[in-house]
């Protein structure tokens, strides 16, 4: 855990509204440019350490917004996780709130109805580029890659053909991981 100065938390503030207004699917979507502002740009954290917070709070009951101020905590302890989560659910929600009840009015009319077909494969794309950015250190690394590969292969295979909670898949990534198999 770092302490950043009193303006690098007011910019971790601002670049988690920013980022809010650009989560559509939910704050996992965001997770590259996460990635890229805490990893690449500042180096407030590893890459490491990028995926080991959202892999615990992914595991972790509760929805998937909580590794927002794990990553907040790791680069500016306690103020870096409440700019970060505020940041990310103050916009949002606002935004949510106004434009659920808007919708509500106006859901049978066509505008409405494009805009959330065409919310869709937007999620699916982002989901998709979070999912490669938490594989890619695994899939680079030539002692992780096989077995990454199949345990990736695997997931998406058990998640089409079953209706099995991703907590087990998790979990069964982790004992895999921890022998030292994947």
């Amino acid at each position: 855990m770092n302490t950043l100065p009193v303006g690098d938390v007011l910019d971790l503030f601002v670049h988690f509204l920013t980022l809010s207004l650009l989560s559509i699917g939910g704050a996992m979507s965001t997770a590259p440019e996460m990635q890229r502002y805490f990893v690449v740009e500042r180096g407030w954290i590893g890459e490491t350490d990028f995926s080991t917070a959202i892999a615990l709070a992914q595991a972790a009951p509760g929805p998937n917004v909580l590794f927002v101020p794990v990553l907040g905590f790791q680069a500016a302890g306690l103020p870096g996780a409440a700019a970060a989560l505020v940041g990310i659910l103050l916009p949002s929600t606002l935004l949510s709130l106004g434009v659920s009840r808007w919708g509500a009015r106006r859901r049978d009319t066509a505008l409405v109805r494009a805009f959330t077909a065409g919310l869709a494969p937007v999620t699916v794309g982002l989901v998709f580029a979070t999912s490669w950015l938490l594989a890619l250190p695994f899939v680079s690394a030539a002692a992780h890659r096989n077995g990454a590969l199949l345990l990736i292969a695997l997931t998406v295979l058990v998640t089409l053909r079953t209706r099995l909670a991703p907590i087990w898949m998790i979990l069964v990534g982790a004992a895999l991981g921890a022998a030292g198999l994947a």
